[in-house]
Order: structure tokens, then sequence, then C-alpha cells
């Protein structure tokens, strides 16, 4: 349990020092307000920043969880100090929402950022946002089946070919398998 505080503090530390040199990159590479505000639109428009919101209450509810494993008996003060200081960081949010609008900022002009803004602001624009994951999953189900057919022909025709030339003997075609998946099941 010690080592595993020690290895956690240490890894906080590193993030912190990071941060820290981060900020200071950041900062050498200051942007126009303007700027900045038409980064803040696209990160609006994609809801970019929204996953982060869950950091800080899953970082509190963690730390209870160790605070009250080694001391189960003061599980209502822990609780309440735990939550109090994550109450008082919470303001902090903002920080990463500039930190994120100033590396949108770095990466792309300001008219860039509007016109990007402009598309995922529109209803078709949000409409890609919420059917992307949807198209992304069938796309890569195609692929795999269209991989697998292939597969099935190559060899088949290969085996068809090469029969006469050597002793190929027919084999079952293996299954072709996209980037990211799993082997699909044989049927």
């Amino acid at each position: 349990m010690i080592r595993q505080a020690v290895l956690g503090r240490a890894a906080a530390l590193a993030i912190l020092f990071s941060g820290a040199m981060f900020g200071a990159t950041a900062q050498a590479q200051e942007v126009s307000a303007d700027h900045l505000k038409a980064a803040r639109d696209v990160i609006a428009a994609l809801k970019a920043t929204e996953r982060y919101d869950a950091i800080l209450p899953g970082l509190a509810e963690r730390l209870k969880s160790e605070y009250i494993t080694a001391s189960p008996n003061f599980q209502d003060q822990i609780s309440k100090t735990v939550d109090a200081q994550a109450l008082a960081l919470a303001p902090r949010r903002a920080d990463l929402e500039k930190e994120v609008a100033t590396i949108f900022a770095r990466s792309f002009t300001a008219e860039e950022l509007k016109q990007i803004s402009a598309f995922y602001s529109s209803d078709v624009g949000q409409k890609y946002l919420k059917t992307l994951p949807l198209v992304q999953r069938e796309s890569v189900r195609a692929a795999q089946i269209w991989a697998n057919g292939v597969s099935r022909d190559l060899t088949t025709k290969s085996t068809e070919k090469l029969r006469g030339t050597i002793d190929a003997k027919p084999i079952a075609p293996p299954v072709a398998q996209v980037e990211g998946q799993a082997p699909a099941a044989k049927p």
C-alpha cells in the first residue's frame, strides 16, 4: 500500500512538472483574444472538452476510496474533506479549457477556426458528430466482411492455379483482420 502511494505521488509530481513545462511553452506562443475566442467556439461546437468533466470527480472518488480503505472508521470525515477540497479545486477546470483553446489556436488560424466552428455548429455538423461513431463502426464492419471475402477468393483462386504446379492442397482461407478489430468468428 505504501509503495503504491509513493508511486502515485511520483506520477502526480511528474504530471505536475510536465504541466508546468507545457504551460511555459503555451505562454511563449501567445495568441490574440480573437484567436482564442474562435478556438473556444470550436471547442464548444465539438464538445471537445466535455469528456474531461469527470476527471476531478473521479480523482476525488479514488482518493476517498484509498483513504476509507486505510481508515474505514473515518468514512464520513474523509468523504466531507475530500469533497470540500475537490469543490475548492473545481474552478481550475477553466485552466484546462484555456489550455485546450490555446492548443487549437496554435494549430489553426483564427479564420480556419471560424470555418470549423461554423460547420460543426450547423445542423449538418451536429449530425456528423452524432452519427460519426456509427459510421466508423459500420465502416470497420464492412471492411471486415470485404477482407474476409477477398481472403477467401484469393486462397481459392491461388490454390486452383497452383494445384498443377505444386502439391497445393485446398486450405481454409485465413480470416482477415481489420486493424484494431478482433478476428471474426468462423461460420
